[in-house]
């Protein structure tokens, strides 16, 4: 039995360590941006952003923890095979077509322009994406000592940033917001992220590193589990609060024209210097080669272990940075605008799995397939409509008005797999 400050140091470490698998160099793109479109209301979009992002977040490692970690015993609820076409989902979206090429995109824009200038982004994605192959390829110890190094010099710069900021404002915060709808635009932005889907494999890292310290009973890992993420969210907390807040302090001087990484670099200019600039890039750089190095390989060895090894780790590994190479040439804010579609349709069905996991033991699988199967629908009439189809009727339920009128879609196809799960039995 260990001591209360055996434990508290444990949490510590833990929570450190979920906080820097979620603090990604992308993730600080998108907080700026919300305070500068929701001018006066970026409180409101800070809380939406935190809220959908982190708030979600912990819940899914909470339902990992009741499904004794593995992810397969949540998504294997609605079936083998639906459960193994929505885990391919989430690691796609986490990996090739979306979280991977963002770092390429992210460190052209944030890195190479503005220290090297006018460098082709073709060559400074091929550069990047070869070095991520070889690190990914052959294991090395470098990428672990550079991301336990990263972390903390990425933060120390974050942290003199935002009290620049607090101290020294760029300029006044608009009283109006330029965003159409501030709550569905923190949302978004929270989705954006795609901690929630990240957390579904962080997650599992954080239950085995729990049960390897030794608390091996539920009671324990739900303690333990919940106190390290109580740590990791509150030091996120601090930073994107900090860094929304940066964003609305330039509302009056920038518009929505503007893309994420230019803003957050003409802030830190305007803050620190161009020295600041280069520092900044440097930083997310690196960080966005540990980031993509740890996405590469969990995606490769997801993709060999589910066609029983046929295709091999290091052809994947060759394949998705090739892939992912290419498609960060869109540009960091084209690849967030083709990835909200996405992520609308699969964000749904993995909130619902993650919410009905937490009560795993009274919910039959057939509500679990019943409410996952009406987030689908829900979400896809969403996003049709969204493109033009008539289907107004969208727009009538509940909670349309904030991104998740789906939810009702999800309710009362549950209550529909209930009703016939107790018709069956009788």
């Amino acid at each position: 039995m260990k001591t209360p400050k055996q434990q508290r140091t444990d949490q510590l470490v833990i929570g450190f360590a979920l906080f820097s698998m979620f603090f990604g160099a992308g993730n600080i793109i998108f907080p700026p941006y919300l305070g500068m479109g929701s001018g006066s209301e970026w409180g409101l979009g800070f809380l939406c952003y935190y809220l959908a992002d982190i708030g979600i977040a912990t819940l899914a490692i909470f339902a990992l923890i009741r499904n004794g970690g593995e992810i397969s015993s949540i998504t294997g609820r609605i079936g083998k095979i639906p459960g193994e076409i929505m885990l391919s989902a989430i690691i796609l979206c986490i990996g090739p077509f979306i979280a991977l090429p963002r770092t390429g995109a992210t460190v052209q824009e944030m890195f190479v322009e503005p220290v090297f200038g006018d460098v082709s982004p073709w060559l400074a994605t091929a550069v990047f994406f070869l070095l991520v192959m070889l690190l990914t390829i052959r294991e090395s110890s470098v990428v672990d000592i550079i991301g336990k190094i990263l972390t903390p010099a990425l933060v120390l710069g974050l942290l003199i940033l935002i009290v620049t900021g607090f101290i020294s404002p760029l300029g006044k915060i608009s009283d109006t917001h330029m965003m159409d709808n501030v709550v569905v635009a923190g949302i978004n932005s929270g989705y954006q992220t795609m901690d929630v889907l990240a957390a579904m494999i962080f997650g599992i890292i954080i239950v085995k590193n729990v049960m390897e310290k030794g608390y091996t009973e539920t009671h324990a890992k739900y303690r333990i589990t919940r106190n390290a993420s109580l740590v990791a969210a509150g030091a996120l907390l601090v930073i994107y609060c900090g860094l929304t807040f940066l964003g609305a302090t330039v509302s009056s001087t920038y518009n929505l024209r503007i893309n994420r990484s230019e803003l957050l670099l003409n802030i830190t200019g305007g803050l620190l210097g161009h020295a600041g600039v280069i520092i900044l890039g440097v930083i997310v750089a690196l960080a966005c080669l540990t980031t993509a190095v740890a996405l590469v390989s969990a995606s490769a060895d997801y993709f060999s272990s589910l066609s029983k090894r046929k295709l091999k780790y290091k052809l994947l590994v060759v394949l998705i940075c090739i892939f992912s190479a290419v498609v960060s040439n869109f540009g960091l804010d084209k690849i967030v605008s083709l990835a909200s579609p996405v992520l609308s349709l699969v964000y749904p069905g993995a909130l619902t799995l993650i919410i009905l996991s937490l009560f795993r033991d009274r919910i039959p699988n057939l509500v679990f397939k019943a409410a996952f199967l009406g987030s689908l629908l829900g979400s896809l009439c969403e996003i049709l409509y969204g493109y033009g189809l008539p289907l107004v009727f969208v727009t009538k339920m509940p909670l349309y008005s904030i991104g998740c009128g789906w939810l009702l879609w999800s309710i009362c196809f549950g209550i529909v797999g209930t009703v016939a799960g107790r018709a069956r039995r009788k």
